[in-house]
């Protein structure tokens, strides 16, 4: 049967409504007399609520067939929004509302806000979330709503990325032809099967097969005390160095987290920082980003050093129970640190990273003049 709908909200974005229904539709502005749109506190998500003088945009799909209902459910389901019946000009229509009634407003909601802050994001996300469409039943895509938004965050990151090719003589990615992709596996990563076919530096074409974990962006950050000349270091259990075998699979790391979708690496850092450890940052130094493993993940590292008070009081237990965290938190002198490097109880590739960049920057951290060098 065919309906009706009117959109608000963010799938007011032109790209993004191609994305979800798959084609163009057919459209018409409407307003809504007595609601207006609000941000959701917490979120840039949009509310509507009425309002004795609102009028809230909107656009007016008129006739929508069964598959297109079904894609825009399919859709908005993870986001917590479900078809509700309202008037709107006269006539019937169905409108996308919250389930969550406990949801407050935080002010009015924007469009163009939305889509310079979180618009590319978004659509990406949109892109894999409607690829499971038809696969996954929508009660089983709200637990990978926050992942495939990280996944999305890294493509636009990488994008936005200008690479430095002094040394390098290969050429861009559009010289990569992609055959065949799937994703057989999609939960706390995914795993994505390629079939790409690249120039060869002999001046021949190489096709070639892989499976490439698809993991997200993430941060990490050393914090550092200057003035006590300490470090803060976490440990906890990781599942690698169990499954290879480890005798001692807990390991020692610096603080790291995944880049939220909407994020910037900055913002990561200092709610990480919070998460794990309780560490208030007052100034980061960017370190060296990097690909800890191209050749079988996508995963990228944005590295800082995070520059704080560090009393020894400051040690102890945290990370958040909803992600299964158990960390214990330690403040030890720099030279400690450097101790571990070298005797091989530092084994995470990015705290010996993070600890060899500080060595080499400390000095001038000490004295105040590597600061103004850095940036921070």
């Amino acid at each position: 049967m065919a309906a009706d709908v009117v959109l608000f909200g963010t799938l007011r974005d032109p790209e993004l409504l191609d994305i979800v229904l798959g084609c163009v539709a057919q459209m018409q502005p409407v307003t809504l007399d007595g609601f207006a749109a609000f941000k959701a506190a917490g979120g840039l998500y949009p509310l509507l609520l009425e309002h004795p003088e609102g009028r809230a945009e909107g656009l007016l799909l008129r006739g929508l067939n069964a598959e297109a209902l079904a894609r825009l459910d399919f859709y908005e389901h993870p986001y917590g929004y479900t078809r509700q019946p309202m008037q709107v000009a006269g006539q019937t229509c169905d409108v996308y509302r919250p389930t969550l009634a406990q949801v407050a407003p935080d002010g009015p909601w924007d469009l163009s806000v939305w889509q310079g802050q979180v618009g590319p994001m978004t659509r990406e996300a949109a892109v894999e979330i409607m690829g499971l469409f038809g696969t996954v039943p929508a009660d089983d895509l709200a637990p990978l709503l926050g992942l495939i938004r990280t996944r999305a965050q890294a493509r636009v990151n990488a994008r936005a990325q200008k690479p430095v090719t002094d040394l390098r003589q290969g050429p861009g990615r559009e010289a990569v032809a992609l055959e065949a992709q799937a994703r057989p596996y999609s939960k706390f990563f995914a795993v994505e099967e390629l079939t790409l076919r690249h120039p060869r530096f002999d001046g021949g074409e190489e096709r070639i097969e892989r499976a490439v974990y698809s993991m997200a962006d993430a941060v990490i950050v050393l914090p550092y005390d200057p003035v006590r000349d300490v470090v803060l270091l976490i440990e906890q259990f990781r599942p690698g160095p169990y499954l290879r075998g480890d005798r001692a699979p807990w390991c020692l790391e610096a603080i790291a987290g995944r880049i939220d979708g909407g994020e910037t690496p900055e913002d990561a850092v200092h709610r990480e920082a919070m998460e794990e450890a309780g560490v208030a940052l007052h100034q980061l130094v960017p370190l060296s980003s990097y690909y800890p493993s191209p050749g079988g993940t996508n995963e990228y590292l944005y590295c800082f050093v995070g520059l704080a008070e560090l009393p020894e009081s400051l040690a102890g237990l945290g990370g958040l129970e909803s992600e299964a965290e158990d960390i214990r938190s330690m403040v030890v002198p720099f030279a400690a640190l450097m101790d571990a490097v070298a005797s091989g109880e530092a084994q995470n590739a990015p705290l010996l990273i993070c600890a060899l960049q500080l060595e080499r920057l400390r000095d001038g951290l000490r004295d105040g003049s590597g600061l103004a060098a850095s940036g921070a």
